[in-house]
């Protein structure tokens, strides 16, 4: 029989695209060579996240003297720590299967390859193949760690983001390659469960999604959390030491050396299109991703790319929404994305989160804008919380008022980000935030006091 769609990945783009399109009443096959989830399931965002809250009880342990407990003699164990991160992974994949069960979609083990724009040989883990067919392709098959090629990055104790999360035993020092999103969540969930950790990076400076100002704060926290963290490093190799491994690096001011028990490699992610023939059907890449046009359809008509493997923002959330909007393009169904604003979290001590344009996007552009800023340790909240430090920061525009970017610094900032994001979205202006009552104790009267000081009205702070 042949299905209206074909999925090749099974990860938050894929599998949303094989759901919704099952919504639109389409005959739907989801091939996934691994298992349903794709990284960030399995590899990524939710078991990371899971250690991430490990790592945040201790941090609430460690301060427990200032709430009025006396507590000694705690200890992680990681192999529990570990066994909690499987159950969660677990039990999301089964409810992620039995959603696709429920909508009727067929799953295919095996990895898929394209042999015309009709047709995908799938070759399952025994090497038994089957031909399916479909009358449109969409491929998802997300991303895979870079891996540098500098000598050394085979020797034992250097890892991936894939190793990293399976550890259950923690090394007392580690060296982290990569300032980004994934090394700095690392970072942070090491540093606190008792790992010295030293983050080098080859740009000057970390997170480059992130507005400068909110890194330059975040900065001062992660030193208090006791992280280090050096830009402008070039990396050599990685040799054997007595007491571990030593990166030989080129910095600023010459030859430079991080040593550590182990080494993270967490240099950023290339798009997984080995195996799929797209040299062979025509279909357009390069390193950079999948080439698609504004409806995510390749140079080969019928066949469409969503995701990690077209590039882009190498968000999980972002593959999700492209996979319904390129579903309902099949169908006829005309959405679109606003890249401006997709919300960016990192789960650090403390978070980060952003959406819309930063201070430096906006002055590029060109746009006259005002900012805002309120600070957390004026809200009663967060002190309740014992979590005083960051800040919220919004850009508005100075003629029309509307909202373009808001970003967090501090406690529950991924969760926080969202009243940003739909201001953003929807093009509010700072008097639809103002006239929004906002309960009181809550984290997220900082954004409103935020808003509200753009108009300079604020009442928490000091008005300019």
């Amino acid at each position: 029989m042949e299905k209206d769609i074909i999925i090749i990945g099974g990860g938050p783009g894929g599998y949303v695209a094989a759901i919704r399109a099952a919504q639109l009443g389409a005959k739907v096959a989801l091939i996934e060579a691994d298992q349903i989830g794709g990284t960030c399931l399995n590899r990524g965002c939710i078991p990371t996240k899971a250690l991430y809250k490990t790592a945040e009880i201790m941090q609430t342990l460690n301060k427990s003297a200032d709430f009025g407990f006396q507590l000694d003699g705690f200890q992680l164990k990681m192999e529990k720590a570990q066994e909690r991160k499987r159950e969660v992974v677990t039990r999301l994949r089964t409810g992620v299967d039995k959603l696709l069960e429920g909508n009727g979609v067929e799953v295919i083990s095996g990895k898929g390859s394209l042999v015309d724009s009709h047709t995908v040989l799938v070759t399952d883990g025994d090497g038994n193949t089957q031909s399916v067919q479909g009358k449109n392709i969409l491929l998802a098959t997300g991303s895979i760690p870079k891996r540098i090629t500098n000598p050394g990055v085979d020797l034992p104790g250097v890892i991936t983001t894939n190793e990293a999360l399976e550890l259950e035993e923690l090394p007392k020092s580690m060296v982290i390659i990569g300032g980004g999103v994934t090394g700095i969540e690392f970072a942070s969930i090491l540093q606190s469960l008792g790992t010295q950790v030293t983050v080098v990076k080859y740009s000057p400076r970390i997170l480059p999604p992130i507005d400068e100002e909110v890194i330059k704060r975040a900065l001062i926290s992660f030193r208090k959390l006791g992280f280090k963290i050096e830009t402008g490093i070039k990396i050599k190799e990685i040799v054997q030491s007595e007491t571990g491994l030593k990166v030989l690096a080129e910095g600023k001011k010459g030859p430079q050396d991080f040593a550590g028990e182990m080494v993270l490699l967490s240099a950023g992610r290339s798009i997984n299109v080995d195996g799929l023939n797209l040299d062979g059907i025509g279909v357009a890449y390069d390193e950079f991703g999948i080439k698609v046009n504004s409806h995510y359809e390749t140079s080969v008509p019928g066949i469409y790319a969503i995701g990690d493997v077209i590039g882009g923002q190498m968000l999980a959330h972002v593959a999700s929404d492209e996979g319904k909007t390129v579903i309902e393009h099949i169908f006829g169904i005309e959405t679109q994305i606003n890249y401006d604003a997709v919300p960016t979290c990192v789960f650090s001590f403390p978070e980060i989160a952003s959406v819309g344009l930063t201070e430096e996007e906006t002055k590029k552009r060109g746009i006259s804008y005002k900012v805002s800023k309120f600070m957390f340790a004026a809200n009663g909240k967060a002190l309740t919380l014992g979590e005083g430090d960051g800040l919220v920061k919004i850009i508005a525009n100075e003629a029309t008022h509307k909202i373009l970017g808001v970003h967090i610094l501090g406690p529950h900032a991924s969760d926080l980000i969202h009243e940003g994001a739909l201001a953003v979205t929807n093009g509010l202006t700072t008097a639809d935030i103002i006239c929004t009552i906002h309960a009181h104790p809550t984290l997220a009267e900082s954004f409103q006091e935020a808003v509200l000081g753009v108009e300079g009205r604020a009442i928490h702070m000091l008005n300019k």
